[in-house]
């Protein structure tokens, strides 16, 4: 499968201003029901499946995909995958060319921004089968 991005400019990035974080609800909102692509630094990151009551698929667009879940923690939405039990907790900001998301565990580390909403499936192979 070929994945087609819209990446947002980095410059965009750096100089919007602070936007407050969502809430949960706003997130839920803006989420369930969409595929969603992330990008960083130019490049494509992975896409996440959002499901209804709170549920996540995501992948590294490997065709490998990991089930999850998320919540809120104050302003934090964490998420929790079947393959890595602990929390993966981000803000989210909603500006004008889509989501921003800081990896709140290192701030520093990851900032991610909404690629593109493409509104088809994400193709997640089946488990690896042999020894």
């Amino acid at each position: 499968m070929i994945v087609r991005l819209l990446l947002i400019p980095l410059a965009f990035i750096g100089a919007a201003a602070m936007a407050e974080p969502m809430t949960a609800a706003e997130f839920e909102a803006y989420v369930t029901g969409k595929t969603l692509y992330y990008g960083r630094s130019g490049e494509a990151y992975g896409a996440e499946i959002y499901h209804e009551n709170r549920r996540v698929t995501w992948s590294f667009l490997d065709g490998e995909c990991r089930d999850g879940t998320w919540y809120n923690e104050g302003p934090l939405i964490c998420f929790v995958y079947e393959d890595r039990p602990d929390p993966q907790c981000w803000t989210f900001e909603k500006r004008a060319g889509g989501l921003i998301a800081t990896f709140e565990n290192d701030p520093a580390s990851t900032e991610l921004y909404e690629a593109q909403d493409v509104g088809e499936e994400m193709i997640c192979l089946g488990p690896k089968i042999g020894v």
